[in-house]
């Protein structure tokens, strides 16, 4: 069996990096990568690339273009290209995505739906 490699991300190369001492509540949405190290919940909208780090904790409804995650996700994640769940990343809510890749390790409770979702990031 081929063990799966899914990319990591160099947060040198992103805008916007919300640090781990960061608390946010509500709806957020931007267009360009952003990386997420503390506590959000509400509801997030991307056009971009949402990275979810190790130790970030985040309890909300997700869509956007590619959802990379390493930290903890309570909430749907709906994503226009892929879904990247790391050997560190615990999941509790629905998956939709054309394309959707686990490492072996992490932890999934939910649906997983593999078809193009029609989003509107605005």
């Amino acid at each position: 069996m081929t063990e799966v490699q899914i990319n990591t991300i160099d947060e040198e190369q992103l805008d916007t990096v919300l640090a781990g001492d960061v608390e946010f509540s509500g709806s957020m949405s931007f267009k360009k990568p952003l990386m997420i190290k503390g506590r959000v919940s509400g509801v997030i909208r991307s056009e971009s690339e949402l990275y979810i780090d190790e130790k970030a904790n985040v309890e909300a409804d997700i869509q956007a273009a590619v959802v990379s995650v390493r930290g903890t996700v309570k909430g749907d994640i709906a994503a226009r290209e892929r879904v990247e769940l790391f050997a560190t990343s615990s999941v509790d809510g629905d998956v939709t995505a054309p394309q959707v890749t686990m490492e072996t390790g992490c932890r999934f409770n939910g649906v997983c739906r593999m078809t193009a979702p029609v989003l509107d990031a605005r």
